[in-house]
């Protein structure tokens, strides 16, 4: 069982970041057969950990595929008894964050965290455009309370300018949303995936806190792509990358949720 185990998820797991497309172009050479008839949650010193018929899952690095929290380790089981004759990882967002949250977040919170401070350098809703003014005003909808949630609550004043020339962003606010990084690993893994889903560590940091749910933050992130597709169509292979990555936010939303 660990080899299969390995074959099927050590390549999503060792990716700091995976290109939707390759990832389904990969599944579907490597779908290998249910190899286990149940898939349950029992407790032990690891936490909640997710069993084949009593045996303990192993994540590719062999640590228990354990949750701080049963609903959420429930809820990887669910994934794999939603399995049916193959198993497909491209729908068990919840395992492959687990993963990347048990084999390397855990042992580099420092780096993980930097990570996120550099979007905080670059963030997506830093940039606008000015014009045509139906997106000025759509980017200033979705992206302005996210200003200013950072500034009210983080006590963070991020400059906003038009353009892709950088701004430079007064080191106090960077330091003062880098403080608000979560520190737990699973928040942090959670975090640092809604970062890059979104290309704003700052959206993150408002969904980790609570400030900002999931749809609203998905939507803030996808303004530009959505205002392109209301103006020229719809492009298939872009929404269904898309749904690959949505299905990857709501497995960090539901963590952030479960481990609170």
């Amino acid at each position: 069982m660990r080899d299969v185990f390995e074959e099927i998820f050590a390549k999503e797991s060792s990716a700091a970041r995976l290109d939707p497309t390759e990832a389904a172009r990969r599944n579907m050479r490597a779908l290998r057969k249910r190899f286990y008839q149940d898939a349950a949650v029992t407790e032990d010193a690891a936490g909640f950990a997710v069993v084949h018929d009593g045996r303990p899952i192993r994540s590719p690095a062999r640590r228990a595929l354990a949750a701080p929290r049963r609903a959420l380790a429930e809820a990887i089981a669910a994934e794999w008894r939603a399995q049916a004759q193959f198993i497909d990882p491209a729908g068990m967002p919840l395992t492959r964050l687990a993963n990347t949250i048990i084999d390397g977040v855990a042992a580099a919170r420092d780096e993980v965290e930097g990570e996120i401070a550099k979007y905080l350098g670059a963030d997506l809703v830093c940039y606008r455009v000015a014009s045509p003014a139906g997106l000025v005003a759509r980017q200033a909808l979705h992206w302005d309370p996210v200003i200013a949630w950072a500034r009210d609550a983080l006590g963070a004043d991020f400059a906003v300018g038009e353009g892709v020339m950088h701004i430079v962003q007064r080191a106090d606010a960077i330091a003062a949303a880098r403080a608000r990084v979560p520190g737990d690993p699973w928040r942090l893994g959670a975090t640092h995936a809604i970062t890059t889903l979104t290309g704003s560590a700052l959206i993150a940091l408002a969904v980790a806190a609570g400030a900002m749910d999931r749809d609203a933050a998905w939507t803030g992130a996808h303004v530009d792509e959505d205002w392109n597709m209301d103006l020229w169509g719809r492009d298939d292979q872009a929404l269904a990358r898309r749904a690959f990555r949505f299905a990857e936010m709501a497995a960090a939303t539901q963590v952030l949720a479960e481990v609170g």
